[in-house]
């Protein structure tokens, strides 16, 4: 543990160094049209840049039109994806952040409404598109569409979907890149024994319902820049018998530090839909804990993180390396300065230049 460690110390991984130990969770907007990011995702990512943030972490990026959540999600599937991300990500940084994003496929989880639309499946009259997963299983309940399984030929190339949006998000300008593998999305339904019912290489045990998460990371570590962090959000728990557990995600983070991942995000849930989920504050910073301490590698706590003091304490007691913020950041961009000011670390007291007069 760095008896140092505060929640405005700095943090280095790799080459990049974060202002403060403060991120921006990626956050679906649903508000792009073919995945392109546009004036709405400027301003709300560079608002919580400019609000005092170490990194800010573009919402997850589906890899293929059939990755989507739904059609308003951020894609990088093209090479017309880039600049606009490249936009926004400049802007980050122009306010001292690190710009970050996640890549992601959303498996049979994908051709959902937008929440304000009920987030149900959607049909084919009604925008909607064919689902895929490593087994032919419905999510359950609005979304209920019956994926098609994967093909061999098919998981390779989703592998290679994620290889080309990595080379993308750093032509854009991207320096920190996460893999989504949590939340019931595709990588997650690998993971489970829940979703994938498969009898081949790619489903049975550990080691094979694992193989398309680790095949992934390694290509995409390949293509990554070396000195330029590389990150997977996983669900730790299904917190549901019989699913994935934190033990398997502990034995699972000791293979990702060997393929070259510099630190887990580390959320829960969204495999099953009827999940138990005791939810309070803090409720998944355990996870991050036990990661941190017996896979030697940092950490993300995530989750109902909402209050300045419990923020800092997660940091200075050494159960994780980083804190990310979500809903407590949509309701107020300038959270790290006022923790800054209930903290005692003046220096960070200062706004923007152009909002210096009314601070």
């Amino acid at each position: 543990m760095d008896a140092k460690a505060h929640l405005f110390a700095p943090l280095k991984v790799k080459s990049v160094e974060l202002r403060n130990r403060i991120g921006v969770s990626p956050m679906c907007q649903y508000s792009c049209e073919d995945g392109i990011l546009n004036d709405w995702h400027l301003v709300h990512l560079g608002a919580r840049a400019s609000g005092g943030a170490g990194l800010v972490i573009i919402e997850a990026t589906a890899v293929s039109p059939e990755g989507r959540i739904t059609p308003g999600d951020a894609g990088i599937w093209s090479d017309a994806h880039t600049e606009p991300v490249a936009r926004v990500a400049r802007f980050i940084r122009s306010q001292g952040a690190v710009a970050g994003i996640q890549i992601a496929h959303a498996g049979r989880k994908a051709s959902a409404a937008a929440p304000w639309d009920g987030g149900a499946h959607l049909g084919d009259q009604e925008g909607g598109w064919p689902v895929l997963a490593p087994s032919p299983l419905a999510f359950g309940g609005e979304l209920n569409k019956v994926p098609r399984e994967l093909t061999l030929g098919e998981i390779a190339r989703v592998r290679e979907d994620f290889v080309a949006a990595a080379r993308r998000a750093h032509a854009a300008g991207c320096e920190w890149l996460e893999l989504h593998s949590a939340h019931g999305y595709l990588s997650h339904e690998f993971l489970s024994p829940l979703s994938n019912q498969r009898t081949d290489l790619y489903g049975g045990s550990f080691e094979n319902r694992i193989r398309f998460l680790v095949e992934t990371t390694r290509a995409v570590r390949a293509v990554w820049p070396e000195n330029l962090p590389l990150t997977v959000r996983l669900s730790c728990t299904d917190w549901t018998p019989g699913g994935w557990d934190l033990e398997q995600t502990i034995a699972l983070c000791k293979i990702l530090r060997q393929e070259g991942v510099d630190l887990i995000d580390c959320s829960s849930g969204g495999g099953v839909a009827q999940a138990r989920i005791p939810v309070g504050a803090g409720y998944q910073v355990p996870f991050a804990a036990r990661v941190r301490e017996e896979c030697g590698l940092l950490t993300a706590a995530v989750g109902m993180i909402t209050e300045v003091a419990q923020a800092d304490q997660i940091i200075r007691n050494g159960q994780a390396d980083l804190v990310l913020l979500a809903r407590e950041l949509l309701r107020d961009p300038y959270w790290p300065r006022r923790a800054a000011r209930q903290l005692g670390h003046p220096e960070w007291l200062s706004p923007p230049k152009q909002y210096a007069r009314a601070w």
